[in-house]
């Protein structure tokens, strides 16, 4: 089955590695051809135009949140990798902190939208990703 939700072993890796200071998360999206509602509601949606209600709404509630979106895009085409090109969207968004990403996505405002996320995903991909100081010092530490 296709990974809308985190399974629980990464909800627990997650917040053992979270991260001191702001939280990067990289969006890897597939859509469905049509969107798919839980509780049954006809719709002559798209999934990315379900998603994309969605997306407009949840930036909002990050932007309340002191975060925002870093950047967004539809893919092209893949110039690297073997395989077709998997994904129709690619974001990263960026967070004040883990406990506002932990806010938000337990707020009313989150669960209200969140229905508009499920009908169009088809599959994600999310990766909390390091902020460019704590990368860069990596470098440092490795011998060469």
């Amino acid at each position: 089955m296709p990974a809308r939700q985190p399974r629980p072993e990464q909800l627990e890796e997650f917040i053992e590695k979270k991260p001191e200071g702001s939280l990067y998360m990289l969006n890897l999206l597939k859509f469905r051809d049509r969107a798919i509602y839980e509780d049954g509601r006809e719709t002559d949606l798209t999934g990315e135009e379900a998603y994309m209600i969605y997306g407009a709404a949840v930036q909002k509630i990050i932007e309340g949140f002191g975060g925002g979106l870093v950047f967004g895009a539809k893919t092209n085409t893949q110039l690297i990798g073997d395989g077709d090109l998997r994904w129709d969207w690619v974001g990263l968004m960026r967070y004040p902190s883990f406990e506002s990403f932990s806010k938000m996505t337990r707020s009313a405002d989150y669960a209200e939208i969140h229905v508009h996320r499920d009908a169009g995903l088809d599959h994600q991909i999310l990766v909390n990703c390091l902020d460019v100081e704590e990368t860069m010092s990596a470098f440092g530490k490795v011998d060469g």
